[in-house]
Order: C-alpha cells, then sequence, then structure tokens
C-alpha cells in the first residue's frame, strides 16, 4: 500500500480502520485496502485479483456483486429507501423466516447483529425479571459492554477495566467455558436465582470453527429449564451459512429466542431477533419492553431480504453446490498436512472450513488461544503474496460461496502446498 495512503488512513480513521480485524494487527503488515469485490474475488487499490475467503465474515453467500443485489436497485429505491412506518414486505419477510425458523414465533427487524443481540438480552431479562447473562469465552456477541467483556475472539484481550466496560457490567456477565456443561454447573451456586438467560453461538465461529459437543447444547435447554432462564442461541453466523433452518434444525435444539445478522440482506444492514410468542411479548408496544429503530425494517434492506430467501428457495442446488467445493478444500488441505505429517485438523461444515496451527480438535477458546498465532501470520502473509486472501486473524474462518469455483480451489490448495 503507497505510505501516503496508509499515513492518511491512520490520520482520518481512528487506528487506521472502522472495526479493529480490519487492521491486521494479529498478523502484522500493511491491511489489505480493497478497491472492488467481483464474484469469489477481491480486488485490492493497484487491481490486483485475489480469492477471497473473507467474504465480509460470511454473509456473502453469493459472492461479491451479485446480480440479485445489484441490478434494478433504482426501482426498489423509488419506492423509499426509509419510511418511519410498518409495511407489508416487512411482515412478509417476518413470515418467511419464521417459515425456516419455527422457534421465532414473534420476531423483531433491526440494523446489526449487536442490535439483536441486545434486544434479546433486554427481552429475556424482561421477561424473566433477572439480570445475570451466562455466556461462554470465545462466543462473540457484538461490541456492547456485556458481549464483549471475555469475548476473547474478535474483541481482543483488552481488560475490561481499560476498554470502556465499566466494572457494575461484570456483575450481571458469567463467563464460562465453553463445551463445558461441568464448567456451567460449577459456576452457578448462589447465582441461580439471578440467571435471566443462557447466551451461546449453537456452533461457534469466531474462535475458529468449533462444534457443540454431544449433550452440550441439550444440557444448556435442561438447565435453562430447570433454572427459569431462557436460551438464546445467536446464529448471526450460521443461520443461512448452514440452511435454510440454520444450526437450530441442524442440531434439533429449539433455544426460546434467536438472533440473525446481515447475511440476512445479503450483506446489507439488516438483522432480527424473535422467539416465543409469549417471551417477545413483553416489547412495547404491547409490553414495557422498548427496543426500536428508524432503520429497522426499512423497506430497502427488506427488499434485499426477500431476493436472498428467493435465491435459496429457488436454488435447492446451491447448498450441495457450496457443500462439496468446502470438502474439495477441507481434504486438499488433509492430504497437503498429511504428506508433510502436520497435525492440523481440519473443520468443515457446509460452507465454512477451518484449521488451526495446532493438534487435536479445537473444542474451546482455550484450545484456540494455544495454536500458533506467529505461524498462522507467516502463512497468512505467504498466501497473500500468491493472491489468497484469508482473513487477518487465526480466529476467523474461510468462508465460500455460490461464486467460488473448482477452479478457485485447486489454486488455493497450490497457494498452501508452495506457503507450508
Amino acid at each position: 500500500m503507497p505510505p501516503s495512503l496508509t499515513a492518511q488512513t491512520e490520520i482520518v480513521l481512528a487506528g487506521g480502520c472502522d472495526s479493529p480485524v480490519r487492521a491486521g494487527a494479529a498478523v502484522g503488515g500493511a491491511p489489505f485496502m480493497q478497491a472492488r469485490g467481483q464474484g469469489a474475488y477481491a480486488f485490492d487499490e493497484f487491481g490486483v485479483r485475489h480469492i477471497d475467503y473473507i467474504m465480509a465474515y460470511g454473509p456473502l453467500l453469493f459472492g461479491h456483486a451479485h446480480p440479485a443485489f445489484s441490478s434494478d436497485l433504482e426501482q426498489v429505491a423509488s419506492r423509499g429507501v426509509l419510511f418511519g412506518s410498518t409495511h407489508a414486505e416487512e411482515l412478509r419477510l417476518a413470515e418467511r423466516v419464521r417459515r425456516h425458523l419455527p422457534s421465532m414465533e414473534r420476531l423483531r427487524f433491526t440494523t446489526s447483529g449487536t442490535e439483536a443481540v441486545m434486544g434479546a438480552i433486554r427481552v429475556a431479562r424482561a421477561f424473566t425479571g433477572r439480570n445475570l447473562i451466562a455466556r461462554f469465552a470465545g462466543n462473540y456477541h457484538g461490541h456492547f459492554d456485556l458481549a464483549l467483556y471475555g469475548a476473547g475472539a474478535s474483541a481482543g484481550g483488552s481488560v475490561a477495566s481499560r476498554g470502556g466496560i465499566p466494572p457494575a457490567v461484570l456483575e450481571d456477565a458469567l463467563v464460562i467455558p465453553y463445551n463445558d456443561l461441568d464448567a456451567f454447573d460449577a459456576a452457578l451456586p448462589g447465582k441461580q436465582s439471578r440467571l435471566g438467560a443462557i447466551l451461546v453461538e449453537p456452533i461457534a465461529g469466531n474462535m475458529g470453527l468449533v462444534e457443540p459437543l454431544p449433550g452440550f447444547l441439550e444440557g444448556l435447554h435442561e438447565r435453562a429449564r430447570r433454572l427459569g432462564a431462557l436460551l438464546i442461541f445467536d446464529e448471526v453466523i450460521t443461520w443461512l451459512r448452514l440452511g435454510l433452518g440454520g444450526a437450530q434444525t441442524r442440531l434439533g435444539v429449539a433455544p426460546d429466542l434467536t438472533t440473525l445478522g446481515k447475511v440476512l440482506g445479503g450483506g446489507f444492514p439488516i438483522a432480527a431477533f424473535g422467539g416465543r410468542a409469549d417471551v417477545m411479548g413483553v416489547l412495547a408496544p404491547q409490553g414495557q419492553t422498548f427496543t426500536g429503530g428508524t432503520h429497522a425494517g426499512n423497506p430497502f434492506c427488506v427488499a434485499m431480504s426477500h431476493r436472498v430467501l428467493d435465491l435459496l428457495e429457488g436454488h435447492p442446488d446451491y447448498y450441495p453446490a457450496m457443500d462439496g467445493l468446502a470438502r474439495r478444500l477441507a481434504n486438499g488441505l488433509r492430504t497437503i498436512f498429511a504428506q508433510r505429517d502436520r497435525p492440523y485438523r481440519v473443520v468443515q461444515l457446509e460452507s465454512i472450513v477451518d484449521f488451526k496451527f495446532r493438534a487435536g480438535i479445537t473444542r474451546n477458546y482455550d484450545d484456540a488461544c494455544a495454536a500458533d498465532a506467529r505461524r498462522y501470520a507467516r502463512y497468512y502473509h505467504a498466501m497473500r503474496e500468491r493472491k489468497i486472501l484469508l482473513p487477518p486473524s487465526q480466529n476467523e474462518v474461510m468462508f465460500l460461496s455460490t461464486a467460488h469455483s473448482a477452479a478457485d480451489v485447486d489454486e488455493t490448495l497450490e497457494a498452501v502446498a508452495e506457503s507450508l
């Protein structure tokens, strides 16, 4: 990146970025400066093509600039991009989401996953009359105070008191190791009557791709019922990436509340939270709990969301195609590692692929932290030199899209073999 552009970025943008992971501090070197995206490719400011496995950290299921989200936009905008009123397409979208996620009997739209989780927590507290929220280390739920404490992965490891998080917030956050019901039980004595909700990524995607151990989610569901708390699934990453039914359908565990993110709009700023009708009944104007925003359910993003569901419902072949490409990539990585006697374990679910520079399967955030960060940094830059764009943090995962091809995967595997 030209020095002048680097200097300008650092002077104008706080920290040189608008979201910390983009700065690439975890891998060092100059951050990737993107000029445009097309299909499976990200182009830097010099016009150099890179195969993109960031995909905006998940929501670009169809790649960059898919015609469904770049064509006929004037027609959508000409009807108005912001109303401040409820509209028919908003209601139709809610019905479509509910058909795929029956646990979301009532839902409310927001503009970001962070807002969705904030809303779900407020609803859970209002419904139960309790403030304590149990969370899991390495699960990322947004950048508000309660979610950042102990989040690790995307949030970094800064001390809460020095990161602008008031000490009082920590009294209502209980951070527990993921995949560990014994640790959950050990953390609860004396706090059971204060527990309002258990918040969890059903399949974690911000400390690498970490699947729940058998019985973990079922155990959380049982404990929520027994303790009078609610179970909240953060499906900001997993919904639509793991199918129209998300992780909850795949795993057969229905939460009380669910949060969804920008994948709903194909990357446009729309999100949602929802759940049991009686629980969502606490929201104003029916109840006394307020959440809202002028942009919530705006007609432009709602229209983009309908286009997302139109594509996925109209092309049932998309999911097996993405899964096939991801398997090709995962199996290729396994072959390369075996040939070089490397102990790295590759994890693949649908269009998500991940591995860590450590032996064994990652089951929690401690395992993720044991991976060799310096080795990943060298690997990241070696791959980038070969025009493969990976996430600039080993806590993130590789996302494929309908725009990726077998040739892209093979080019990537060749780059991996050379980089290692």
